[in-house]
């Protein structure tokens, strides 16, 4: 079998509206990007320094092996979350910047950090620190200044070229970017617009007044659904002369920026200029119902909210989004920056902030209530989506004096859901700020302390959850709080689990439960079970049958789908405790496929060394040892090692020596490192293949999983590993593995074999 070619990856949107213009730019930065580690594109705002930087990337992407990755700052309003911001795009999972330095230390990647200038100093400490660990990486930055750091190549985006007053002919004026972008963009909303004899004069004066600024033009471009050229340009002239005497230390590019702004601003109904202001709360978007919670009142009536949205997506103010099966609703930063200047203006910044916080606590707090039942999913990828605003909330309490204590609710209260936070350590930054801030000795503060103890423990720190403990337990028992007293039970079990004494995690853990259920939080009772169960199972204790039943069924019974995959993943422990292998093994499997839906980095790890240990016992030593390979990957992958996971570490061990015992040392070896060089989800495809045939029988396809069966019958049209992964919407990696897992199976070693195989079988069917 011929060598794959590796994959890219990467996250790079795709271009909606056509790429106009920046031929010199555009060459100029690939060849210093090439040349170089580190590119700032540099500009005024509106310039098209994102736009720029996406198609630099995306014309170089195939250069990265390890992918191109597109990290938008926008949203981060301080820099203490930069590394963990950074780690979760590109994949790190173990959010903190030594982490995310050993993680790209061997890739080679391109991470285009985009908008920079509101946090320079970060990114400039940032970007020195990866360049001088990893060798393979390289920057390219947009800001409005540059980074200033060793090695740094600096390439200035100025605006668009615009017609000189003498240009008159149609040919002359049509060689100016800027005419052609308001010329495209402006047809996008009026086909029939064409740059003609009877309008050259208007639009030519029209891009010089706007200093050919992209954003500009084409905030412009779009009012010509509603004004002519020549209208347009009337109401720029009243606006530019209006603003001729701001402050003249101001640079020109942001007056006359400003001025469209103004005047874009002026062509709004009283409710959309409103609209408009209270948006710019929102960090990273929102969808009607949260714009309908938290910007109506106060002069904009609910009912009326749908059609000014409307309004302004019309008018290019704010952006649609799709999100799935969900809309998202957004403004470019510069809108939402020019929004916020004007709802301070009008002295309602405060009374906006605190309603947005109120939604935030609303939302977390609903999260907690229901993330244990048929939702869970749902919930999942809706707090993912609303991290940005999440975090604004939190920031906004810890910044403002007295609001301290709402932070400790909303950070606490997403202890339920460990997956919206970038990592263990972005929650425990959220907490440790609001501890410092609220010293009050009330239950909020008692609950952050427990839910702290047990982002410290799952970050591999037990000495640092030892005093937040023991000063929860005290707090909760002066307040009689039987809930945190419960928590404090709950989490102390948790790490005596973590640290492998299994007696004590055993009694602890039993009197949580009966706490818990006592108080009737399902969620927080499911939990302690789970881990009792795992506690049980691991010290053999007789008990663990029932108890895994009950973990399972009661998961099942709520339809909570990522519950259901941590339930079937000690369930199969379990079930290979007692000798019952097929059973563990397709419970293992059946774990596999629920994590990747939900995208559970730590629970993938946690199955794949399991499967291993399972087929150690099931005699498939060679398999075993290259799914312990595998397992070795996924561990690293979310920045940690079994070291840290004393409950796992002795199995493991177990395990091990008895694949080193019958395949010696140099098969295991062989083996091992073959597992060793999948990817996260190559491993996982690996863990889902079936047991191999030694030979194929009558119908070939019987060996075969579902997918393998349909990516065969791509393999057999024809198509390419990336044709295969387009058709099916999957990583092309995921695709080679699959592809891999069925020549293995067959004993093949050619797709051609597929090919034939499948042919022979479409003649016997017919």
């Amino acid at each position: 079998m011929g060598a794959t070619t590796r994959p890219r990856a990467g996250n790079l949107p795709l271009e909606l509206t056509s790429f106009v213009g920046r031929r010199r730019e555009l060459a100029e930065g690939k060849r210093v990007l090439s040349a170089g580690r580190m590119l700032t594109l540099t500009g005024a705002g509106g310039v098209g320094k994102t736009r720029l930087a996406l198609r630099i990337a995306a014309e170089m992407s195939r250069e990265f092996e390890d992918g191109a990755w597109l990290i938008d700052l926008a949203p981060l309003g301080a820099g203490d979350l930069l590394a963990e911001t950074v780690a979760a795009v590109v994949g790190c999972p173990q959010a903190n910047m030594a982490s995310l330095a050993e993680y790209l230390h061997d890739k080679k990647t391109l991470v285009v950090l985009d908008n920079c200038e509101h946090l320079l100093a970060q990114c400039a400490a940032l970007a020195a620190d990866l360049l001088s660990t990893a060798p393979g990486l390289r920057i390219l930055a947009t800001s409005r200044q540059a980074l200033h750091i060793a090695g740094e190549q600096v390439l200035d985006v100025a605006p668009f070229t615009v017609p000189e007053a003498a240009e008159a002919s149609m040919e002359d004026v049509l060689r100016n970017e800027a005419v052609r972008l308001f010329e495209d963009r402006a047809s996008s909303v009026v086909p029939e617009f064409k740059v003609n004899d009877t309008n050259i004069l208007a639009v030519a004066r029209l891009c010089r007044r706007l200093d050919g600024i992209p954003l500009a033009i084409e905030l412009a471009a779009a009012r010509m659904l509603i004004l002519s050229a020549e209208q347009i340009l009337e109401r720029l002239d009243d606006r530019f002369r209006l603003l001729t005497t701001g402050p003249t230390t101001a640079p020109a590019r942001q007056k006359t920026l400003r001025a469209l702004l103004d005047w874009s601003y002026d062509l709004c109904s009283h409710e959309e200029q409103a609209l408009w202001g209270r948006l710019s709360v929102f960090s990273g978007g929102c969808d009607l119902e949260t714009i309908e919670q938290v910007c109506s009142d106060g002069g904009i009536a609910r009912e009326s909210m749908p059609d000014l949205v409307a309004q302004l997506v019309g008018k290019s103010i704010v952006l649609r989004r799709g999100q799935g099966s969900a809309v998202r609703f957004e403004m470019l930063d510069t809108l939402c920056q020019y929004g916020w200047e004007r709802l301070v203006a009008s002295g309602q910044d405060k009374t906006l902030r605190l309603r947005h916080r109120d939604w935030c606590r609303d939302l977390a707090a609903q999260a907690e209530a229901e993330w244990f039942g048929e939702h869970q999913m749902e919930w999942l990828g809706r707090l993912s989506r609303e991290q940005g605003n999440v975090r604004a909330a939190l920031e906004f309490c810890l910044s403002e004096p007295g609001e301290a204590w709402a932070a400790l609710e909303i950070a606490a209260a997403m202890w339920s859901h460990r997956l919206s936070w970038s990592s263990p350590s972005e929650g425990h930054h959220w907490l440790q700020r609001a501890l410092a801030k609220e010293p009050g000795a009330g239950a909020a503060r008692a609950k952050a302390l427990w839910v702290d103890a047990w982002l410290v423990l799952l970050r591999g720190d037990p000495e640092a959850a030892k005093p937040l403990l023991e000063e929860c337990r005290t707090l909760a028992a002066r307040l009689g709080d039987e809930a945190q007293l419960a928590g404090a039970l709950h989490i102390t079990g948790f790490s005596a689990l973590l640290a492998a004494d299994f007696p004590r995690a055993f009694t602890l853990l039993e009197e949580a439960l009966g706490r818990r259920r006592v108080l009737g939080h399902p969620g927080h009772e499911w939990v302690a079970l789970f881990q009792l169960a795992l506690t049980a199972v691991l010290m053999d204790d007789p008990r663990s049958t029932k108890l895994c039943e009950e973990v399972l069924e009661t998961a099942r019974r709520a339809n909570a789908e990522w519950s259901v995959s941590y339930a079937l993943w000690v369930t199969a422990l379990e079930r290979w405790r007692r000798g019952a292998l097929p059973d563990a093994v397709t419970m293992m499997r059946d774990s596999v496929r629920l994590k990747l839906r939900c995208n559970d980095h730590l629970g993938l790890a946690q199955c794949i060394e399991g499967l291993a240990w399972v087929l150690a016992d099931d005699k498939q030593y060679e398999q075993a040892a290259q799914m312990l390979g595998g397992a070795h990957v996924a561990w690293k992958s979310i920045g940690t090692s079994l070291s840290g996971l004393g409950h796992l570490a002795g199995a493991h061990d177990r395990c091990e020596s008895t694949l080193r015992r019958h395949l010696r040392d140099d098969r295991f070896q062989a083996a091992f490192d073959r597992g060793a060089e999948f990817a996260l989800d190559q491993a996982a495809a690996y863990a889902l293949a079936e047991r191999p045939a030694r030979q194929p029988g009558p119908d070939v396809a019987s060996v075969l999983t579902r997918r393998e069966r349909e990516i065969a019958e791509y393999v057999a049209k024809g198509m390419s590993n990336k044709e295969i992964a387009d058709a099916l919407v999957i990583a092309q990696r995921t695709a080679e593995c699959h592809v891999e897992n069925i020549l293995r199976k067959l004993n093949f070693t050619s797709r051609s074999q597929i090919v034939k195989t499948w042919d022979s079988r479409r003649s016997d069917q017919e």
